[in-house]
């Protein structure tokens, strides 16, 4: 992708999101009440539990390891002489940081209540957040350093997303538009930090000039 589709589309992206937010920042209604009805008090039971466990994996703490991994992974390279592979990892650290800053900022603005009573605002979900980043740095990580695991990488990202927006909707302390938010967040932020930090990979002259 380009450096001006990615900017455009992550601008497109970012866009949605706060529109998303804009638009649900009141009381739910659509597709999340209907989600919210069907589901009412089943995080109690037995699908509350699996979704706990799911939570307890998929969430804040797969950025925090990440992040840590991907710290003692620089400093590996760097004393081993790969200094450009060594400042690519930090590159992709500092994007892992930027995205997963997102809930954290966009919260206070929106301020949108819980299904239930649960600390903290609604929108974006910080656990969709969370898996999304991890996963948004994971493929970006691959696609310049280990290209041959960027089809794996990304499957595995995108049902982790889906199983951690999931878990989170089933226990009752998201609406399905947060999740949604938390994709659209992390999507949009990724590919402008993308740019921002010269992560995305070269683009070949003949797909360029076809394109």
């Amino acid at each position: 992708m380009t450096v001006r589709r990615s900017l455009v589309l992550g601008v497109l992206l970012l866009a949605a999101f706060v529109a998303l937010g804009v638009f649900v920042s009141g009381s739910p209604g659509g597709l999340d009440s209907l989600l919210g009805d069907l589901l009412h008090d089943r995080w109690r039971g037995p699908a509350g539990v699996l979704a706990e466990a799911v939570s307890a994996v998929l969430g804040p703490v797969l950025p925090v390891l990440f992040a840590v991994a991907l710290a003692i992974g620089a400093l590996v390279l760097w004393r081993r002489g790969e200094r450009d592979s060594a400042g690519t990892v930090l590159r992709v650290l500092v994007l892992l940081v930027l995205c997963r800053a997102t809930s954290w900022l966009a919260k206070p603005v929106f301020e949108r209540e819980r299904p239930r009573v649960y600390p903290d605002f609604s929108y974006p979900s910080g656990h969709v957040v969370s898996v999304a980043s991890t996963g948004v740095a994971a493929v970006v990580l691959c696609t310049l350093l280990a290209a041959h695991l960027v089809t794996v990488v990304t499957r595995v990202a995108v049902v982790s997303t889906l199983l951690c927006a999931a878990s989170r909707v089933v226990l009752d302390v998201h609406w399905l538009t947060d999740t949604v938010g938390a994709v659209l967040a992390v999507s949009g932020v990724g590919l402008l930090s993308a740019v921002a930090l010269r992560l995305l990979p070269p683009v070949r002259r003949g797909v360029a000039s076809s394109a």
